[in-house]
């Protein structure tokens, strides 16, 4: 910054460092444990340094990581309360994460969620703002209900998920013996992924049905949602 004040506004931003050239300087790296899951007796270097980040506009921590197999790394986050080794801990397990999202997309249909509002005035293509303080308190009831169904979709789905993974991890054994169907993956003390679990509760959902009592409070409530107009709700319902 100057010493004397300019005219002007006063600069927000300092003198550009290309984040690579960091590496260089070698004493201001820390030498700790890895974090990262899975790894034993594995000592990689950081180093934690906060800038100023000019796409947001604001001050981000950044930390560059060197890894003795993995090479480096550059991460950053915008939470300045987070030490560099939590920071490589959370990315570290972002795979994880993002297997669970492709489970969710695909395989249950968490965020395929399509709930459509007949009221709704309609928007140009990429203009999709709605101006509700200017609707009426009825219609502004009718976008609550819309975004509700939203919430309730995705909060089903992540209970469905949890329950597919709850069977995957006490009931592997029942769940291979039902899953009837061919995997080049099926080895013994692997543990059945969300998909293996629906296709197994897929194929013993008629022989559920065909045991289960007739006063069966879960068996009614399925019996009384079929689609009779379709091959495969007909199919349960003869069982």
């Amino acid at each position: 910054m100057p010493t004397t004040p300019r005219r002007g506004r006063p600069r927000i931003y300092g003198k550009k460092i290309k984040l690579k050239t960091l590496f260089k300087e070698e004493e201001a790296f820390t030498r700790a444990p890895s974090p990262i899951y899975g790894e034993r007796n594995v000592v990689l270097r950081y180093r934690v340094i906060n800038l100023y980040w000019r796409p947001i506009g604001c001050l981000v921590r950044f930390v560059l990581a060197i890894h003795p197999t993995r090479g480096r790394k550059i991460l950053l986050s915008t939470d300045l309360s987070l030490a560099g080794l939590q920071i490589i801990e959370l990315f570290a397990v972002r795979f994880k994460i993002e297997v669970r999202f492709k489970q969710a997309i695909y395989t249950i249909g968490t965020y395929a969620y399509h709930f459509w509002m007949s009221a709704m005035t309609p928007r140009p293509r990429r203009c999709g703002n709605q101006h509700l303080h200017r609707k009426s308190q009825s219609y502004r009831d009718q976008v609550r209900r819309k975004i509700g169904a939203y919430h309730a979709h995705i909060q089903l789905g992540v209970i469905a998920q949890g329950i597919l993974q709850t069977l995957a991890l006490r009931c592997a054994a029942t769940v291979w013996k039902r899953f009837g169907s061919w995997l080049r993956t099926i080895r013994p003390g692997i543990l059945p992924s969300e998909l293996v679990v629906a296709v197994a509760l897929r194929h013993s959902l008629p022989l559920f049905l065909a045991d289960s009592p007739q006063d069966h409070a879960l068996t009614n409530f399925i019996r009384q949602r079929l689609d009779l107009s379709r091959h495969e709700g007909a199919s349960l319902a003869a069982a």
